[in-house]
């Protein structure tokens, strides 16, 4: 008999959660189910049922030996998962900036991660700031997660799997591989189902495991675990486009003889509960895989002569309020793409294999990953969650974004305005940051709509999460001298003007003493007596360097792909 619900691995956890690097050896199963039972043994001290930033400090700190921006990372990892609203970020954001030094800053965490008493109880928050203290059981699960980019020593071992610099990012096929876990969700689905004990025992309460931290056959499952489990999957009533959260569906009357819930305990049977889940689990209606088989095609992108592969844009058919939609492209390549839709608004976007090309995506974005594209620029709205590049090679990223992760990179600048410091992960060599540098009409209303302000900005103080010998050679600051500003080259309705919140001091002036140049040579041509044939000639002279200028770098191109056959400059409205 087909089963009355169907359920699947939510997307987030694994996209915008997962670091996507190898986790910590402390952050393995037994050390969480370690931490569990601490967590539930001091609920009076803020670990349970809502865990504290100082708790959850003097935990990474003190008994899984992180360090303590590490142990920052993965707490605040967590609460961009939880759709906090943009006003309550912008308040953060102010409290952030107005710290006056490390000491402060720390003040504040610990003063936001603070649950209330309510959150004590397991009371519902209104507090603004207990929406830092996550919920514990959602915590663990948040970090048992962080397995799924673990490098499996075996499969290094038979060839599926090995951690060089430059490892390759998956395809755009849909089909399973060892790459990039955290878009595939052909992996988050398997990696549930054969983790779905693991993550069980984790969420049970004390009497309920062996002397061993293990069910047994009679062990209960609390309302609350479940509650809980719904951070990971969701599901719908066959037949209804209604997404709902596992433990509504776990309560419907129907599923109670499978999955063994009891009025009476208000609890589940462990081996009921574990196999309706694995029986109920099935792919994933708006993952990757769904988008690639049956997503709709966008026609956004040329399809440019004498290319071996045609260039592919693809959103999400089905959308509903309660997932984020998704945009996938690939193979764009020797064009100008520029977009500002509704279909971007709130959208995780994969842009891959894309070459040579100029790209913009004017609109407010959830999150984004650039894999293995060469030699391109790509220009994005306000990203709410994170910007992952990866495997990519000499491009230039500009965003305004919450969170950059940078692996595999190489000959790479980003200008970025950002509230975290950017992530250097593994493979990285040759990294430039400078500060973002450019404006269009709606970028500040689309600031806001993300829940991002100009300050604080740590652009310029990336983290090494995987040092590499403590190598800090791999990145550099730009040097002022090769700053210049960039310019969104279409007409949009909306009020910003300018770089929201200015220039850094010494770009600022480099950019002031380079326009005085132009301005004392233009000064000096006007001043030197020319005839008119010798100012023509002039002319033609200083036009044919420029001409040449534009040719070798590239500028040419993009200026040459801005007006497309039958397309004018306003393509960025389309």
């Amino acid at each position: 008999m087909e089963a009355p619900v169907r359920l699947w691995v939510k997307t987030e956890p694994f996209l915008v959660g997962a670091l996507p690097a190898p986790p910590p050896a402390r952050l393995s199963p037994h050390y969480l189910r370690k931490m569990a039972a601490y967590a539930r043994a001091r609920a009076a001290e803020g670990c349970f049922p809502r865990l504290s930033w100082p708790r959850w400090r003097h935990i990474a700190c003190g008994k899984l030996q992180l360090g303590r921006g590490l142990a920052w990372l993965y707490f605040e990892l967590f609460h961009s998962l939880l759709r906090p609203d943009p006003p309550r970020r912008l308040e953060w954001a102010e409290a952030e900036a107005a710290c006056a030094g490390p000491d402060e800053l720390e003040q504040e965490r610990s003063k936001a991660g603070a649950p209330s008493r309510a959150g004590q109880r397991g009371e519902s928050l209104a507090h603004p700031n207990t929406s830092f203290s996550p919920d514990t059981l959602q915590f663990l699960l948040f970090l048992y997660v962080q397995q799924v980019n673990k490098v499996s020593l075996r499969r290094s071992l038979i060839g599926e799997e090995w951690p060089s610099p430059r490892t390759k990012s998956p395809s755009l096929t849909g089909k399973s591989t060892s790459e990039n876990k955290n878009w595939n969700d052909q992996d988050h689905h398997a990696f549930v189902q054969s983790h779905l004990s693991d993550m069980l025992e984790l969420l049970l309460e004390p009497e309920q495991l062996t002397a061993s931290s293990h069910s047994t056959h009679s062990s209960l499952v609390s309302y609350g675990a479940v509650s809980a489990l719904s951070f990971l999957i969701e599901g719908t009533v066959n037949k209804s486009r209604t997404v709902h959260p596992l433990h509504e569906l776990a309560l419907w009357q129907p599923c109670h003889g499978q999955n063994g819930y009891s009025k009476v305990s208000r609890a589940f049977s462990f081996p009921k509960l574990e196999s309706w889940l694995r029986s109920c689990l099935t792919t994933n209606p708006f993952g990757m895989t769904a988008c690639l088989k049956s997503g709709k095609k966008l026609a956004w992108a040329q399809q440019v002569e004498g290319t071996t592969r045609r260039a592919k844009i693809a959103c999400n058919t089905r959308v509903v309020p309660e997932v984020f939609p998704m945009v996938i492209m690939s193979h764009v390549y020797k064009q100008t793409l520029a977009k500002s839709s509704d279909t971007l608004v709130g959208a995780h976007v994969r842009i891959h294999r894309c070459n040579e090309s100029f790209i913009y995506l004017l609109s407010p974005l959830r999150s984004v990953t650039i894999e293995k594209c060469r030699n391109s620029t790509f220009v994005l709205g306000p990203v709410q969650a994170s910007v992952h590049v990866h495997s990519c090679d000499n491009i230039k990223v500009i965003v305004v974004c919450h969170r950059l992760c940078l692996s595999s990179t190489s000959g790479c600048t980003f200008y970025t305005l950002t509230p975290t410091q950017p992530l250097i992960l593994l493979g990285n060599e040759a990294i430039s940051f400078a500060p973002f540098h450019t404006h269009y009409p709606m970028l500040e209303d689309h600031m806001a709509q993300v829940g991002l302000a100009t300050l604080p900005n740590y652009w310029d103080s990336p983290m090494l999460v995987c040092k590499e010998s403590g190598d800090t050679s791999v990145f550099r600051l730009l040097p002022p001298s090769d700053f210049y500003t960039f310019v969104i080259p279409f007409e949009m309705e909306g009020d910003t003007t300018e770089t929201p919140g200015g220039l850094p001091h010494v770009y600022q002036k480099a950019l002031s003493q380079r326009e005085q140049k132009v301005q004392i040579w233009q000064k000096t041509v006007k001043e030197t007596g020319l005839t008119k044939d010798q100012r023509k000639r002039f002319q033609m002279l200083v036009e044919n360097k420029f001409y040449e200028w534009l040719v070798q770098t590239g500028n040419r191109q993009q200026l040459d792909s801005l007006v497309p056959p039958a397309v004018g400059s306003k393509q960025a409205a389309g």
